[in-house]
Protein backbone atom coordinates (compact mmCIF):
# COMPACT_ATOMS: atom_id res chain seq x y z
CA UNK A 1 0.00 0.00 0.00
CA UNK A 2 1.82 2.81 -0.98
CA UNK A 3 0.37 5.32 1.28
CA UNK A 4 1.37 2.85 3.99
CA UNK A 5 4.78 2.82 2.75
CA UNK A 6 5.29 7.05 2.25
CA UNK A 7 3.73 7.63 6.26
CA UNK A 8 5.96 5.23 7.40
CA UNK A 9 9.44 7.03 5.78
CA UNK A 10 7.94 10.13 6.69
CA UNK A 11 6.75 9.27 10.22
CA UNK A 12 8.20 6.42 11.03
CA UNK A 13 11.69 6.08 13.50
CA UNK A 14 13.98 2.94 13.45
CA UNK A 15 14.61 3.18 17.04
CA UNK A 16 16.61 -0.36 16.89
CA UNK A 17 17.87 -2.59 14.14
CA UNK A 18 14.76 -4.67 15.04
CA UNK A 19 12.16 -1.67 16.72
CA UNK A 20 10.23 0.55 14.03
CA UNK A 21 8.50 3.00 16.14
CA UNK A 22 4.87 4.44 14.19
CA UNK A 23 3.20 5.68 17.15
CA UNK A 24 2.00 8.98 15.45
CA UNK A 25 -0.57 6.99 13.06
CA UNK A 26 -0.93 3.20 14.55
CA UNK A 27 0.33 2.38 17.98
CA UNK A 28 -0.22 5.61 19.81
CA UNK A 29 -2.12 8.04 18.32
CA UNK A 30 -4.39 6.83 15.71
CA UNK A 31 -5.16 8.42 12.41
CA UNK A 32 -8.96 7.53 11.96
CA UNK A 33 -9.37 8.31 7.92
CA UNK A 34 -5.72 6.57 7.22
CA UNK A 35 -7.00 3.39 9.12
CA UNK A 36 -10.57 3.49 7.17
CA UNK A 37 -8.09 3.46 4.16
CA UNK A 38 -6.42 0.15 5.99
CA UNK A 39 -9.57 -1.50 6.56
CA UNK A 40 -10.70 -0.97 3.11
CA UNK A 41 -7.40 -2.33 1.87
CA UNK A 42 -8.10 -5.34 3.68
CA UNK A 43 -11.04 -5.76 2.85
CA UNK A 44 -10.48 -5.09 -0.71
CA UNK A 45 -7.30 -7.77 -0.77
CA UNK A 46 -9.61 -10.49 0.88
CA UNK A 47 -13.23 -9.66 -0.84
CA UNK A 48 -13.58 -13.15 -2.30
CA UNK A 49 -13.44 -15.26 0.72
CA UNK A 50 -16.11 -15.56 3.29
CA UNK A 51 -15.68 -13.90 6.94
CA UNK A 52 -17.53 -13.63 9.32
CA UNK A 53 -15.40 -12.52 12.28
CA UNK A 54 -12.35 -10.84 12.87
CA UNK A 55 -10.26 -11.75 15.60
CA UNK A 56 -6.73 -9.12 16.50
CA UNK A 57 -5.23 -8.66 20.19
CA UNK A 58 -5.49 -5.26 22.42
CA UNK A 59 -4.37 -3.48 21.69
CA UNK A 60 -2.51 -1.86 18.63
CA UNK A 61 -4.44 -4.45 16.42
CA UNK A 62 -8.04 -3.40 17.21
CA UNK A 63 -8.16 -0.40 14.99
CA UNK A 64 -7.40 -1.70 12.06
CA UNK A 65 -9.54 -4.62 12.57
CA UNK A 66 -12.37 -2.50 13.87
CA UNK A 67 -12.03 -0.53 10.41
CA UNK A 68 -11.91 -4.07 8.15
CA UNK A 69 -14.36 -5.34 10.33
CA UNK A 70 -16.42 -2.13 9.22
CA UNK A 71 -15.71 -2.11 5.29
CA UNK A 72 -16.04 -6.49 5.46
CA UNK A 73 -19.91 -5.44 7.74
CA UNK A 74 -17.95 -8.00 10.59
CA UNK A 75 -17.98 -8.33 13.83
CA UNK A 76 -14.27 -7.79 15.85
CA UNK A 77 -13.22 -10.15 18.60
CA UNK A 78 -10.09 -8.86 20.58
CA UNK A 79 -8.27 -11.51 22.33
CA UNK A 80 -7.35 -9.94 25.96
CA UNK A 81 -4.18 -10.04 27.41
CA UNK A 82 -5.00 -9.34 30.76
CA UNK A 83 -7.45 -11.32 33.09
CA UNK A 84 -10.63 -9.44 34.07
CA UNK A 85 -13.28 -9.99 36.02
CA UNK A 86 -15.86 -10.54 32.86
CA UNK A 87 -13.45 -12.37 31.13
CA UNK A 88 -12.84 -15.58 33.84
CA UNK A 89 -14.57 -18.59 32.24
CA UNK A 90 -15.88 -20.18 29.13
CA UNK A 91 -12.70 -19.13 27.08
CA UNK A 92 -10.36 -19.89 24.88
CA UNK A 93 -6.67 -18.96 26.05
CA UNK A 94 -3.32 -19.16 24.33
CA UNK A 95 0.16 -18.44 25.16
CA UNK A 96 2.31 -15.82 23.35
CA UNK A 97 5.75 -14.58 23.75
CA UNK A 98 6.31 -10.65 22.53
CA UNK A 99 9.85 -9.96 21.98
CA UNK A 100 8.93 -6.35 22.04
CA UNK A 101 8.42 -6.81 25.47
CA UNK A 102 10.81 -9.81 26.31
CA UNK A 103 7.80 -11.50 28.11
CA UNK A 104 5.44 -14.20 28.11
CA UNK A 105 1.52 -13.76 28.41
CA UNK A 106 -1.38 -15.44 27.81
CA UNK A 107 -4.06 -14.31 25.62
CA UNK A 108 -8.05 -15.32 25.88
CA UNK A 109 -11.24 -14.63 24.49
CA UNK A 110 -14.57 -16.37 25.43
CA UNK A 111 -16.44 -19.24 23.65
CA UNK A 112 -19.33 -16.83 23.06
CA UNK A 113 -17.71 -15.10 20.46
CA UNK A 114 -16.00 -17.57 18.40
CA UNK A 115 -17.83 -20.96 17.19
CA UNK A 116 -17.20 -23.51 14.81
CA UNK A 117 -18.74 -22.28 11.79
CA UNK A 118 -17.12 -18.98 11.98
CA UNK A 119 -14.99 -18.20 9.22
CA UNK A 120 -11.95 -16.02 10.51
CA UNK A 121 -10.18 -13.38 9.37
CA UNK A 122 -6.32 -12.32 11.41
CA UNK A 123 -5.74 -8.65 11.82
CA UNK A 124 -2.25 -7.64 13.48
CA UNK A 125 -0.25 -4.42 13.46
CA UNK A 126 2.83 -5.68 12.98
CA UNK A 127 4.05 -9.45 12.15
CA UNK A 128 7.76 -10.26 13.26
CA UNK A 129 8.45 -13.51 15.01
CA UNK A 130 4.92 -14.51 13.80
CA UNK A 131 4.17 -15.65 17.89
CA UNK A 132 1.15 -13.28 18.26
CA UNK A 133 -0.49 -14.91 14.95
CA UNK A 134 0.34 -18.22 16.01
CA UNK A 135 -1.51 -17.43 19.36
CA UNK A 136 -4.88 -16.24 17.44
CA UNK A 137 -4.08 -19.60 14.72
CA UNK A 138 -4.04 -22.00 18.08
CA UNK A 139 -7.53 -19.66 19.56
CA UNK A 140 -8.92 -20.46 15.58
CA UNK A 141 -8.54 -24.42 16.11
CA UNK A 142 -9.44 -24.24 19.82
CA UNK A 143 -13.11 -22.72 18.42
CA UNK A 144 -12.52 -25.60 15.65
CA UNK A 145 -13.43 -22.08 13.30
CA UNK A 146 -12.00 -21.99 9.80
CA UNK A 147 -9.12 -19.74 9.39
CA UNK A 148 -9.60 -17.32 6.04
CA UNK A 149 -6.16 -15.53 6.47
CA UNK A 150 -4.28 -12.81 8.16
CA UNK A 151 -3.90 -8.81 7.35
CA UNK A 152 -0.86 -7.67 9.15
CA UNK A 153 -0.21 -3.50 8.66
CA UNK A 154 3.68 -4.12 9.02
CA UNK A 155 5.65 -6.90 8.11
CA UNK A 156 9.17 -7.18 9.43
CA UNK A 157 10.45 -8.73 6.22
CA UNK A 158 14.12 -9.51 7.57
CA UNK A 159 12.49 -11.34 10.72
CA UNK A 160 11.15 -15.30 9.77
CA UNK A 161 7.42 -15.07 11.25
CA UNK A 162 5.88 -14.17 7.64
CA UNK A 163 8.16 -16.60 5.47
CA UNK A 164 7.49 -19.54 8.21
CA UNK A 165 3.48 -18.99 8.30
CA UNK A 166 3.30 -18.81 4.26
CA UNK A 167 5.49 -21.95 4.29
CA UNK A 168 3.16 -23.41 6.18
CA UNK A 169 0.16 -22.46 3.52
CA UNK A 170 -1.08 -19.74 6.23
CA UNK A 171 -2.35 -16.98 3.72
CA UNK A 172 -0.50 -14.05 5.01
CA UNK A 173 -1.27 -10.35 3.14
CA UNK A 174 1.06 -7.50 4.14
CA UNK A 175 0.38 -3.71 3.84
CA UNK A 176 4.23 -2.89 3.79
CA UNK A 177 6.87 -5.00 4.03
CA UNK A 178 10.17 -3.59 6.08
CA UNK A 179 13.44 -5.40 4.68
CA UNK A 180 15.88 -3.42 7.11
CA UNK A 181 16.12 -1.11 9.97
CA UNK A 182 19.83 -1.18 10.08
CA UNK A 183 21.64 2.12 10.98
CA UNK A 184 18.41 3.74 11.57
CA UNK A 185 17.09 3.55 8.09
CA UNK A 186 13.82 2.51 7.16
CA UNK A 187 14.17 0.17 4.05
CA UNK A 188 10.72 -0.81 2.23
CA UNK A 189 10.22 -3.62 0.19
Amino acid sequence: MKELKEKILQEGEAVSTTVLKVDSFLNHQIDPAFMKRIGNEFAKRFSNERITKILTIESSGISPAVMTGLALDVPVVFARKRKSLTLMKDLYIAKVYSYTKQEMSEIAISQHFLHKNDDVLLIDDFLAHGQALRGLIDIVDQAGASLVGAGIVIEKGFQAGGDNLRSENYRVESLAIIDSLEDGNIQLR
